[in-house]
């Protein structure tokens, strides 16, 4: 891509002139988890599945069980697990993709992104299904809307659903993240993804996903699904086998647990946010909106009420995500990395299946971090830039350590939740004007 897309610090300096930089140190969110030890995962996962419902499943009947594309912790051994479940209680196993149009919307690609999230046939120990074929199961009963399935499942005895259940970035109700957009979205492929997207503009989501997932629940065999709840660590804190009978009643309850648990910013009011790394692995909008409180590319979705940030600088993608750029469309600033990492194609798929293209929008690119800070700080208002309240996170998945400049650090050491690491320090820059310091909750 043609460099003269990414603006110089010169430029940026010449612009905004004399601007103090903030100094900063460290802050520490303090939170008490219990997660699922490591060695349990598994057999825990495997005795979800005796609360599904499998009376309608003959003996050694097929079992589809649905795995998806998020950056979900384990997923590898939950999945293994619920296999194992499965075929322990006499039924026979398949994975398949649940992921809408993720993967280039192409059943290889969708094959390979579960192997990158750890789930292979090799992994798990049974085979993979991919396919982006779909069949129509029905229509909604008011707007004759069709409603498709992957070809896969449908032809199964018995449907799982294995998914995290959280907030979603898009919308809010009383089903959001979880087991039924799964099965409405994700194993609608992307001829699915895109119905339900297009028709999201008017219908919205919080009252689409319900009706859908109702109706799936009616003509398909679906057993349940295994839900999985994270905690602030991003570590599995719960899994449970939620039978088809109270999918969505207990998909509600576990969603009040869910939004207990999300990690937040630290701070409500900021003038920077920088964000080290977005990413499909961190969220769906590769910054969750709950925690940027950004929502305004998607139509007819109300903002979060908090928190309040006037400015984002992001710096670049993880590597999961493979250039996929959704999210990028949050920020103000970007780093020349991003545009220079960035999957158009990829991105855009995503982008106009989930009818969130806004979301891709290339912010003003910059050449390094030094000019996204000083291009942020002098756009933020008539705030001094040793004065203003800047935080620097790894992603918005991973919040417990963060950079904050000095009066966030002030207002840090009231607080009981929050514990002062590091005392505020002068900013550090190598050669190229990038900062010197690694993501702030790397290796936490």
């Amino acid at each position: 891509m043609d460099d003269s897309l990414a603006v110089s610090e010169d430029t940026i300096r010449t612009t905004v002139g004399d601007l103090a930089l903030p100094r900063m140190g460290v802050v520490e969110q303090i939170w008490e988890t219990d997660p699922i030890s490591a060695e349990e995962i598994e057999s825990r996962a495997a005795s979800a599945t005796s609360d599904l419902d499998f009376d309608h499943v003959p003996d050694g009947g097929e079992v589809a069980i649905g795995a998806g594309s998020r950056g979900i912790a384990n997923l590898g051994t939950i999945v293994r697990g619920v296999a194992a479940g499965v075929r322990e209680q006499g039924y026979d196993p398949f994975v398949f993709p649940a992921m809408g149009s993720h993967g280039g919307a192409t059943a290889e690609g969708q094959r390979e992104k579960l192997n990158t999230l750890g789930v292979s046939e090799e992994t798990v120990g049974c085979e993979i299904r991919a396919t982006m074929d779909v069949e129509t199961v029905g229509r909604t009963p008011e707007r004759d809307v069709p409603v498709y399935a992957d070809a896969n499942a449908v032809a199964a005895d018995a449907i799982v659903m294995v998914n995290r259940i959280k907030p979603h970035t898009d919308f809010g109700g009383e089903v959001e993240s979880g087991l039924s957009k799964m099965l409405v979205i994700g194993m609608g492929k992307q001829k699915g993804a895109k119905m339900a997207h297009d028709w999201a503009v008017d219908w919205s989501l919080r009252n689409m996903l319900p009706e859908i997932a109702g109706q799936l629940l009616e003509s398909l065999p679906v057993a349940g699904g295994v839900a999985i709840v994270e905690d602030e660590h991003d570590d599995t804190t719960l899994l449970e086998g939620v039978p088809a009978s109270g999918f969505l009643k207990r998909e509600r309850e576990l969603l009040e647990t869910a939004y207990e648990r999300m990690p937040t910013l630290p701070f409500d009011e900021l003038d920077v946010l920088v964000v080290d790394r977005i990413g499909k692995d961190v969220s769906g909008q590769g910054m969750d909106t709950n925690v940027t409180g950004r929502r305004h590319f998607t139509i007819n979705e109300p903002e979060p009420e908090s928190p309040e940030v006037k400015r984002i600088y992001l710096r670049g993608f993880t590597e999961k995500t493979r250039g996929n750029a959704m999210g990028m469309g949050q920020a103000d600033f970007a780093h020349r990395d991003v545009k220079d990492e960035l999957d158009w194609p990829k991105a855009l798929i995503n982008a106009i299946t989930a009818s969130t293209v806004r979301g891709v929008r290339l912010p003003p690119v910059v050449e390094n971090d030094r000019a996204g800070l000083l291009g942020a700080l002098g756009t933020v208002g008539p705030v001094a830039g040793d004065e203003a309240r800047v935080l620097r996170v790894t992603d918005t998945m991973r919040l417990q350590r963060v950079y904050a400049s000095a009066p966030l650090i002030e207002a840090a050491r009231d607080r009981d939740d929050l514990r002062v690491v590091a005392e505020p320090d002068d900013l550090a820059f190598d050669d190229d004007g990038d900062f010197a310091a690694p993501s702030p909750d790397d290796g936490h």
